[in-house]
């Protein structure tokens, strides 16, 4: 049963998991499908192959997969599961293929993994995976294992270019079992003491407790931020926008790494930014969202009013930065460009992102000002969302910044990137977050912004893709994507000869990408796509482009 690359959506239904008679393969990859992932796969003890793919499914990894052992190939990748891989999962011994990639999985590298003598390739990348990876079995194979983007990895063959791990990370790895069993022991002895004590004391006041980091965070000061600036110096400065100013700042109490928006105050719209933001950020988390530390209002040494947000550091700066070299930038030219790949992989970030605003949060959020300078990067070039000062939250009480109120801030969004309908007074909405999306996916495989001097009288960056689509899309393409060559290239061997549009699988994946950002940025917010099936083709069209590469590797 293959009901692949289709537009279907809700949970997956029992009756499918449950059709015993399925040998060969069930593929629903690249929908739209939701939920968990049913206990009734157990069911599916005959099949061979199991492909769930690229669509939103969430919760845990069911214990019931176990029972597949005729499995020998799973594709789990691009979905929200998260938790760690269960243990059940060894009795999958045929298993020559397992692809976990891009959800939110998280805990150690099961042993029972290296005893899977048939495993030829493994993808574990872009989850949150921790401690030692092994060296044996499919882990010794570099062209076999996949465990980019996953930053608490440590150990492993050299070719895995991950980390040494130290004395520690190995001593609770290799006795981690030991530890456990004692943690376990001394823990219902010392729980039910200590739940004595708290029941004594119960009806006194008290405050929750905190780790050291929390606390130092949560007692932050203009003088403890000056510190950690350097007195705002501009070596700190990283950003600079409407409504203030970014520094790079490290605290003594523990020389955490920060970033720190200080409000300029002196713009009356500033605080209700501030305001707004704070609304915003305090009841949403998300991989792809930068996340907000602590907040700070009180005053400075000349007595004036200071606001300033803490956030996570992302230490490979904006998108902007990487599409556009910016001037007085210490690092070479040459070490800020982005690969065909790396630019797929942050868009995808940033519609997952999107997704999240507009469907997952208890009341949906508009950010209202998405573009380059607002996409930030962290160490393992993962795309984070930032600068709330002009979202809206789309709440039914009119009092929690409805409308009207939340317009005070000003004109929402930024010339080139805010939507056409905002400029004729239509309300805000979802749609507009999409439009803003398409201008920035056509500027990232581009090069362009869409306030280049060029669009003028009628033409726009939306006109310029359009027109070129699709017997001329080489020449629109970013020049430094022409350069490239190897898995991360796109276009490097790619010529101007018409014959060659249907035949190279890497430049019908480029215009797959050009063509949602023109859907994304169409003039009619009706006919933009939603966040969801972005993030479905997307995911789609790189699976396609990465397709030859695990060919080669017989999966």
């Amino acid at each position: 049963m293959d009901l692949s690359h289709n537009n279907l959506s809700g949970p997956i239904p029992s009756e499918i998991l449950g059709l015993s008679s399925l040998s060969i393969v069930l593929s629903l990859s690249s929908n739209s499908l939701t939920g968990e992932l049913a206990v009734e796969v157990e069911k599916l003890k005959n099949l061979g192959i199991l492909d769930v793919s690229h669509n939103r499914l969430s919760g845990l990894l069911p214990k019931n997969l176990g029972s597949c052992v005729s499995l020998g190939k799973l594709f789990l990748e691009g979905n929200l599961f998260e938790g760690p891989i269960p243990s059940s999962l060894s009795s999958l011994r045929g298993l020559e293929a397992l692809d976990l990639s891009d959800n939110n999985l998280s805990g150690g590298i099961p042993e029972f993994l290296v005893r899977f003598g048939a495993l030829k390739y493994l993808n574990i990348s872009f989850n949150d995976f921790e401690r030692l990876i092994p060296s044996e079995g499919v882990f010794k194979n570099a062209s076999a294992t996949f465990v980019e983007g996953n930053s608490k990895l440590c150990g492993g063959i050299p070719e895995l270019h991950l980390s040494i791990c130290n004395s520690k990370t190995s001593a609770n790895t290799s006795l981690g079992l030991n530890i456990t069993i004692i943690v376990v022991i001394s823990g219902v002895t010392l729980v039910f003491s200590i739940f004595l004590i708290i029941w004594f004391r119960k009806r006194k006041e008290q405050k929750p407790t905190t780790t050291h980091v929390e606390n130092s965070l949560l007692q932050l000061s203009y003088q403890s931020i000056l510190r950690a600036t350097n007195g705002f110096s501009s070596q700190n400065l990283v950003g600079s926008g409407s409504f203030g100013y970014v520094y790079k700042g490290i605290l003594e109490a523990n020389g955490a790494v920060i970033a720190v928006k200080v409000l300029n105050l002196l713009n009356h719209r500033a605080s209700r930014s501030f305001l707004v933001e704070c609304e915003a950020l305090k009841s949403i988390r998300h991989r792809n969202l930068v996340k907000v530390l602590t907040a700070i209002s009180g005053i400075d040494y000349q007595g004036n009013d200071f606001k300033a947000l803490i956030y996570e550091f992302m230490e490979n700066g904006s998108l902007e930065d990487w599409l556009h070299s910016s001037v007085g930038m210490n690092e070479p030219e040459t070490m800020r460009n982005l690969n065909f790949i790396q630019r797929v992989n942050v868009a995808v970030d940033v519609a997952h992102a999107l997704e999240y605003l507009h469907h997952r949060c208890e009341t949906p959020i508009i950010h209202c000002d998405l573009k380059p300078s607002n996409v930030l990067l962290d160490g393992e070039m993962v795309g984070h969302i930032s600068d709330f000062g002009l979202a809206k939250i789309l709440s039914g009480d009119k009092s929690n910044f409805s409308t009207n109120e939340s317009s005070s801030v000003g004109l929402r969004g930024t010339i080139g990137y805010a939507p056409p309908e905002y400029g004729m007074g239509s309300e805000l909405s979802t749609n507009g977050d999409v439009y803003s999306y398409g201008i920035l996916l056509l500027e990232m495989l581009t090069g362009k912004r869409p306030t280049n001097e060029r669009f003028t009288e009628g033409l726009s960056l939306h006109n310029f893709v359009k027109t070129a689509l699709p017997d001329r899309v080489v020449e629109i393409i970013d020049p430094i994507l022409l350069q490239e060559s190897g898995r991360g290239g796109i276009v490097a061997d790619i010529t101007l000869n018409e014959n060659n549009l249907g035949n190279d699988i890497r430049l019908q994946c480029l215009i797959a990408i050009f063509e949602i950002g023109l859907t994304c940025s169409t003039e009619s917010p009706s006919e933009r796509m939603d966040m969801s099936n972005v993030i479905t083709k997307l995911c789609s069209i790189r699976e396609k482009f990465l397709r030859p590469t695990r060919l080669r590797r017989g999966v």
